[in-house]
């Protein structure tokens, strides 16, 4: 069981890295284009 409970904990903490890395990248491009559409608009 012990076994069983560390693969799960080990597997558990792979897909939260995973999900935290993709959420940040949606983040920073969110952001990016944030900042890129105001100076996009004044070149206009």
């Amino acid at each position: 069981m012990a076994g069983i409970k560390s693969i799960g904990r080990f597997f558990m903490f792979i897909v939260g890295g995973l999900v935290a890395i993709i959420v940040g990248s949606f983040m920073i491009r969110g952001t990016m284009h944030m900042w890129d559409n105001p100076d996009d608009d004044k070149e206009k």
